[in-house]
């Protein structure tokens, strides 16, 4: 038996779900939680084997002692994992500590979190990337705005989602982005602005490196505008993945060596030539991140695929079995609309005219509002007409 130690089970809330998916599969979950054994949903606590409870994830010698205790009770362990993006580096630093093979080291991880260095795996699967400089002031800023001219993107070379990410269109905005982000003590990353849509290609690698889940996700608008216009933001899941762009994701995939887990790849799609860059319809490469897409994507991926996508990820994992489909029966998405916007339609209106297509309402708590949408309607459709006008519906402005 494995024994798998999951970080942070308790959240986000559907996270549970991955622990059901390994205890299915015949590992041993042995769980680090940061809250109350009481307030843990019912069927975390049905589908692990122990818990330990830390005060904070933050203090690493707390969260070792939780593991040593799992390893002085079961063993050695075999695989520890979070699946989130703000303890990649706590899971990377407990598995070189207890010599864990089965992902990555701090040295690795700290290498790909950082947009500057995932350029040269990009170039090694055959993609192009936007220009970029490493900036150390404000005169490297302008000078490299004088080369490539506006519009550009400066944001945290190291960052997690679009926060401290900034679309710069002339010189008094690089100024005043430059100086906010000084504030911080950030390094940013300074690049072309791509003109082009931002698509996901996301899945899961097994422990030979080949993709045996794949799905593709189109942003209608996108994460940068939504924060900093507080712009309404929407995605959804193509009913297929074209062929040419499985290829570029296991490219991808192999020059990042990747194997053993979620993948989210963030790719620009050009919607107009771009000289050196690209041609109009080409993939640009963006960014990998190597957890589950976040928010509610994992949801319409099933809401997509009528599959349990926590279910194959510890399928992958725990038994490396590839009798796996990704052949979509509909197309699923989201809106996330803002109090502060007056739209032409309510959201009484909507959900009446589009209640056969609808999955659900939620309203976002401010930590997630500020990217994701105060109210967040959920929705999943037959054809890709219905879906076109259930965006233009619920973006319009009265």
């Amino acid at each position: 038996m494995k024994n798998f130690v999951f970080i942070s089970p308790n959240y986000p809330s559907n996270y549970w779900m991955f622990v059901r998916g390994l205890k299915k599969y015949g590992a041993r979950v042995l769980c680090v939680i940061d809250t109350p054994y009481e307030s843990l949903h019912e069927e975390l606590k049905k589908n692990m084997d122990e818990c330990y409870k830390v005060s904070s994830f933050n203090n690493y010698d707390e969260v070792f002692k939780a593991v040593a205790y799992f390893s002085y009770k079961y063993g050695k362990i075999d695989w520890i994992e979070s699946n989130n993006e703000a303890w990649l580096m706590l899971d990377a630093r407990l598995r070189d500590d207890f010599h864990v093979t089965t992902g990555f080291t701090s040295a690795r991880v700290e290498e790909l979190q950082s947009k500057s260095a995932m350029k040269k795996y990009y170039e090694q699967a055959g993609l192009a990337t936007a220009p970029y400089c490493l900036p150390k002031s404000l005169d490297e800023c302008l000078e490299f705005a004088g080369r490539f001219g506006y519009s550009l993107v400066l944001k945290p070379d190291h960052g997690v989602g679009a926060s401290f990410t900034y679309h710069i269109h002339n010189e008094e905005e690089m100024r005043k982005y430059w100086e906010m982000s000084q504030q911080y003590h950030l390094e940013m990353i300074l690049e072309k602005y791509i003109t082009g849509d931002v698509i996901t290609l996301d899945g899961v690698v097994d422990g030979n490196g080949q993709i045996q889940f794949l799905a593709s996700m189109d942003y209608v608008s996108n994460c940068m505008d939504s924060v900093q216009n507080q712009d309404s933001i929407g995605s959804f899941y193509h009913f297929d993945v074209p062929e040419n762009y499985r290829q570029i994701a296991q490219n991808v995939i192999t020059s990042f060596d990747l194997k053993n887990r979620f993948f989210h790849g963030e790719y620009f799609r050009l919607n107009e030539n771009m000289m050196g860059i690209g041609t109009k319809g080409d993939l640009i490469g963006l960014e990998v991140n190597f957890r589950p897409p976040g928010g509610f994507a994992p949801d319409l991926i099933n809401y997509t695929y009528d599959v349990d996508i926590y279910d194959i990820w510890a399928k992958v994992l725990m038994t490396q079995d590839t009798s796996i489909h990704d052949n979509a029966k509909y197309s699923a998405g989201f809106v996330g609309r803002r109090n502060s916007v007056n739209y032409r339609y309510s959201l009484d209106e909507l959900l009446s005219k589009y209640k056969d297509e609808l999955i659900g309402v939620e309203y976002l708590d401010p930590a997630f509002a500020a990217t994701m949408g105060d109210v967040t309607i959920k929705a999943r459709f037959v054809n890709t007409d219905r879906r076109n006008e259930f965006y233009q519906d619920t973006f319009e402005r009265s």
